[in-house]
């Protein structure tokens, strides 16, 4: 389940482990009307408490039923499609939340009685953009925000570079020139300045973003996204990464302590300098697999903003319990009580800001050394550009990375590595316009 070199899928398959699937034959009839209540469907195990929240809120009892995120979309969509044994509130992710925004499996929540259009200055924008379909209709709402940054050690940024301090190791790595000078320094001290060189594709679109297919059905190619080629293919030629593929064991050893590298058939045993990881990264990824290390490390910026994954909810169109469904979306995106909780409990940074101005001053994180990330990562966020995502993303990325390994590995040129790229693409949407010869 593990990929390498894709741009925008490794969140899908980090949360892919969870299961416990649940039958359910039909939807209830109201509140208290049944044995159940509500329905609630999700590819993770994160709603669990809300749900216990919400039941005990509100005398009601509530299914949940917990699909491994490699089988969601094709067992969601029939019984969305059919209604037979569908959920009253359903979860999407990211790499498929355009899609399912468009296609009317989620109710309307700008027309009343939800009026959430009126929300829109509560949200952090691109979050709230993203769950508006093609016509600007509100249909599904996100409690958290997740962009990302680069996770660094401290002690080697004291070493090797004078500080440790967050800021001050951002402004070194504020373009991508920078992030090698800094990754030449580390070679230098016997680091890796990244595990691979997928770690820097985050940074591929660039301070001005743009969609990988345009208004006109153009799949468009930017400057930043084929200089991400060259940046890639110098990162492993000059030595600077310890060419551990993302989501393999030695990716997550070096998170901890020093790896084997073989280059130039020797064998050396390196440490690796940062992780280029979004918000959750923290508590799923590092915290869950850094023991030794635990207090060295630091977040800071990178050359550009960037977000990866996050989850969205929202009321099925066809439900006969919409008015108690979407009391659960409110609790869950709207409850300012239960969000601070939320917020504490878990270190979700969330994305509704009247909550976020409440509380963001007081985190701190013991594993970071007492930085407050909360603070960074709601500053990150800001700068992200709404209306970014297309349908098209999770496979033009992953079709993407393939090329640039392709050409970072040696085995095809740029220009044959692209136009592989836009081969492919075009297989996969023939409605696409590719770029011609």
């Amino acid at each position: 389940m593990r990929k390498t070199a894709s741009l925008l899928l490794s969140l899908v398959l980090l949360f892919g482990i969870l299961a416990g699937c649940s039958g359910a034959d039909s939807a209830s009839n109201g509140k208290g009307g049944g044995d159940i209540d509500l329905r609630v469907w999700s590819f993770t195990d994160e709603l669990k408490k809300p749900i216990t929240k919400f039941e005990e809120k509100n005398g009601v009892k509530v299914e949940l039923t917990i699909v491994p995120i490699a089988d969601y979309p094709t067992k969601l969509k029939p019984v969305l499609e059919s209604g037979v044994g569908a959920p009253d509130v359903f979860t999407g992710e990211l790499a498929f939340i355009k899609q399912w925004v468009d296609a009317g499996y989620w109710e309307d929540l700008s027309k009343a009685p939800y009026n959430a259009e009126e929300l829109a200055d509560k949200y952090t924008p691109y979050v709230f953009d993203m769950g508006k379909d093609k016509d600007g209709k509100v249909r599904a709402l996100s409690w958290q925000t997740t962009p990302g940054g680069v996770y660094y050690k401290r002690s080697m940024a004291k070493e090797v570079l004078g500080t440790d301090d967050p800021a001050e190791v951002g402004k070194m790595m504020g373009s991508m020139d920078s992030v090698f000078e800094v990754a030449e320094k580390m070679k230098a001290k016997g680091y890796k300045m990244f595990p691979d060189e997928g770690a820097i594709r985050w940074f591929a679109q660039g301070n001005e973003p743009e969609p990988w297919v345009n208004e006109k059905n153009e799949l468009k190619l930017t400057d930043r996204k084929i200089e991400f080629m060259d940046y890639a293919k110098q990162l492993k030629e000059n030595g600077y990464t310890a060419n551990a593929a993302e989501w393999s064991p030695a990716w997550f050893e070096s998170m901890d302590k020093a790896v084997k590298v073989i280059e130039g058939g020797k064998s050396t045993d390196t440490k690796v300098f940062s992780y280029v990881l979004p918000t959750w990264g923290l508590h799923s990824v590092l915290k869950a697999n850094v023991k030794d290390s635990v207090g060295d490390w630091a977040v800071t910026s990178g050359p550009s903003p960037y977000f990866w994954g996050g989850s969205w909810l929202g009321v099925y169109s066809k439900s006969k319990n919409k008015e108690l469904a979407y009391d659960f979306v409110k609790l869950m995106t709207q409850d300012q009580e239960f969000l601070k909780d939320w917020a504490k409990e878990t270190g979700d940074v969330l994305s509704y800001l009247p909550v976020t101005e409440e509380i963001k001053g007081d985190f701190k994180d013991e594993f970071l050394g007492g930085q407050n990330n909360y603070q960074f990562f709601l500053e990150q966020s800001e700068q992200i550009k709404p209306g970014i995502v297309t349908k098209y993303d999770q496979q033009l990325d992953t079709l993407y990375g393939n090329a640039v390994k392709q050409f970072s590995d040696g085995k095809k040129s740029k220009e044959d590595a692209i136009q592989e790229f836009y081969m492919k693409a075009k297989n996969a949407y023939p409605d696409l316009t590719v770029p011609a010869k």
